[in-house]
């Protein structure tokens, strides 16, 4: 019989639970525009309603994982997310049977605030291994791998069930991640003084930060309408979802690279590198009429988003040795994740996409500049 001990945390088997473990509390932002649409079409609403609605539920995970952060030095990760899984099984149950939209503006937030608290403990693990980048590596390979089969199939659910079908795929995730939970290897926890409330916090780590909050914000506030993008193009559902899974799937080679090479090259030029192209393609999103233009933005965007979200975690990781900054970038990430279909919520009946894509594209820059002076100084304190 397989136990958790027995599992090498280097395997690439590990890396894969530990993955999955980090994912289960925010698959839904995995199921990208689809998760918004299904409330669209589902639910015959607004799409400044179902914006409200995803919008709820990402700062509902933001909140959970600020509660994370100081937790985690303290409790028993493992039967924690059990329990937390267990939660959001039945909270997304009870999803399901609702279908006034400001009602489940209030239940996902709950449910959010939930796997927020999970997510942050999860990061918090891969924090403690031994090669954290690389593992944050091969989560965001499986939240795209496993995103691009609910972009795939969530749609179609949709069409056959309506909206419950979202929280039915949902459930099946957190079940999954329970019954692999028994075989994740564990990890040390860090022996500390005082109540693990107080952590220290240094201008380059708030510019981490922001260049997270900047770059999460940014492709989610874009990649949330992507569904709805490419239905003012003239393409229909089936075909928005077909090009987005393959755009998913390709996507997926970005967290495989961080995978391989690690910081062999260190974290400076991979993000510079990786929020400036996110920056070109996500203004190349302007010309979205041309189909061919459409696909390989949506595409280019998701490679860079899986590269560079590991690198700035692991840089944010490496800030502490209890897990506790991983949960923060968990709670700014979420934050940013949040405010982008909020932004785009606020704008979208008014301005179109035009301004959204804009806004996404400046704050991109923005990144840029804060990442290159965290990073390159961080590596400088640490030699």
């Amino acid at each position: 019989m397989i136990k958790a001990n027995s599992i090498s945390q280097t395997s690439l088997v590990a890396a894969f639970m530990y993955s999955i473990l980090a994912t289960a509390g925010l698959f839904y932002v995995n199921l990208g525009g689809a998760f918004l649409s299904a409330f669209v079409d589902g639910l015959q609403i607004g799409r400044d309603e179902a914006g409200f609605i995803v919008s709820a539920n990402k700062y509902g995970a933001a909140f959970g994982a600020l509660i994370a952060t100081f937790l985690v030095k303290k409790i028993p990760w493992r039967k924690a997310a059990a329990l937390l899984l267990v939660l959001m099984i039945l909270v997304d149950i009870v999803s399901s049977q609702i279908t006034d939209p400001q009602s489940l503006i209030y239940v996902r937030f709950l449910h959010g605030t939930i796997g927020g608290i999970s997510v942050g403990i999860g990061l918090s693990v891969i924090a403690r291994t031994v090669d954290p980048d690389k593992i944050f590596g091969m989560l965001l390979a499986v939240q795209y791998s496993f995103g691009s089969l609910g972009i795939w199939t969530v749609p179609r659910l949709v069409d056959a069930f309506g909206h419950m079908a979202v929280f039915g795929v949902l459930s099946l995730f957190s079940i999954m991640t329970l019954l692999i939970l028994p075989f994740i290897p564990d990890v040390k926890t860090k022996k500390t003084n005082g109540t693990g409330f107080k952590f220290n916090i240094s201008y380059l780590l708030v510019f981490a930060l922001l260049a997270l909050f900047l770059f999460q914000a940014s492709n989610m506030g874009v990649a949330d309408y992507a569904f709805e993008l490419g239905k003012d193009i003239g393409l229909v559902n089936n075909e928005v979802s077909n090009m987005l899974t393959i755009a998913n799937i390709i996507s997926i080679s970005g967290g495989i690279l961080v995978y391989i090479i690690g910081t062999k090259y260190g974290r400076t030029a991979p993000l510079v590198l990786g929020i400036s192209i996110s920056a070109i393609f996500t203004f190349l999103l302007h010309y979205s009429s041309n189909t061919s233009i459409y696909f390989l933005a949506n595409t280019v965007t998701g490679i860079a988003w899986a590269f560079v979200i590991p690198y700035i975690l692991g840089l944010c990781a490496s800030f502490d040795s209890h897990g506790q900054m991983a949960a923060l970038a968990g709670f700014i990430s979420k934050v940013g994740l949040a405010t982008g279909p909020l932004v785009g919520a606020l704008l979208i009946i008014e301005y179109g996409f035009g301004l959204i894509i804009n806004i996404a594209s400046i704050a991109l820059v923005l990144a840029v500049v804060f990442i290159y002076i965290s990073s390159i100084k961080q590596r400088e304190s640490a030699e």
